[in-house]
């Protein structure tokens, strides 16, 4: 009950996954890849940063463009290292956030959305664990009204 989760797909939520909303409820952009990036990202990236290096494979030492990254379509997984197969999914986030390409405010404005992202899983979390604190209480309390109510019956009926 304190973990956050997905209503489509039932694994929790993390404060680096990317999220939806389905009417007030908070789920993944894509079940299969909870890290991808969101549309706005991807659309950022494509305006501004096609013409060059996006991400380097720390385990290669390689840098790529956009177009050269590879995607695994069978195991859902996209931006990935093409000579290695290592996810390069957040070396794009981090390229996007620090990127002299970028408009600064929308930079920003990118970094802000995915900090807001976060505080909202955190607080999630919180308040979970907050509700499942006092629905023990609750429990607890009817727990100890139940007996009060038992105590008090078996004396009236020893009086009868």
């Amino acid at each position: 009950m304190t973990e956050p989760h997905c209503r489509r797909c039932k694994q929790g939520l993390s404060t680096d996954d990317t999220i939806a909303f389905d009417v007030d409820h908070i789920i993944h952009l894509d079940c299969r890849r909870p890290h991808e990036l969101n549309n706005e990202e991807r659309a950022l990236l494509f305006t501004f940063c096609w013409d060059h290096p996006v991400a380097q494979c720390g385990a290669c030492y390689q840098s790529f463009r956009q177009h050269q990254l590879a995607a695994d379509l069978f195991g859902h997984h996209s931006h990935l290292c093409p000579r290695c197969r290592t996810d390069l999914t957040a070396n794009l986030r981090e390229h996007l956030f620090a990127c002299a390409l970028v408009p600064t405010e929308v930079r920003w404005k990118a970094e802000d959305a995915r900090n807001a992202t976060r505080r909202l899983i955190r607080q999630h979390r919180q308040l979970s664990q907050q509700v499942a604190v006092l629905m023990r209480d609750v429990d607890s309390a009817i727990g100890a009204l139940r007996d009060a109510i038992h105590r008090v019956t078996s004396r009236c009926a020893e009086r009868a």
